[in-house]
């Protein structure tokens, strides 16, 4: 079976999500899916359903590039005892997205600091 048939759910998604420029190649067994999502939780939307097919991601046979369109975030200044998801639920959009729009600050998403101003994207 060929990777692109393996994560055929993960393609066909993206098309419906009308991810743009999306290119899907396999080179060296690995398969690369690269494209802009309107939103982070389209994005999110991609990953859960990679992540049914290999629930630990160990395949390491997927090379997922995924930008968001630039819309409209918010800032967020971390205070003591917060986390991504609970900022996250507080402002309706997972962890995974506001990790994925502050990659430049964070770079454990189990360890923020208090005084860090992060995007939290629009849900």
């Amino acid at each position: 079976m060929s990777l692109q048939d393996k994560y055929k759910e993960v393609t066909n998604l993206a098309y419906e999500l009308g991810i743009t420029n999306l290119q899907v190649r396999e080179q060296d067994n690995v398969l690369y899916i690269d494209g802009t999502a309107k939103s982070a939780a389209d994005k999110d939307k991609l990953w859960k359903t990679y992540e049914k097919i290999d629930p630990e991601f160990r395949s390491a046979d997927v090379v997922m590039n995924i930008e968001v369109t630039q819309g409209s975030s918010t800032e967020y200044t971390v205070v003591n005892g917060d986390s991504l998801s609970k900022i996250g639920k507080a402002h309706g959009v997972s962890w995974q997205a506001i990790f994925e729009a502050n990659k430049d600050i964070i770079k454990n998403p189990d360890l923020i600091q208090p005084g860090w101003k992060l995007k939290i994207p629009t849900a």
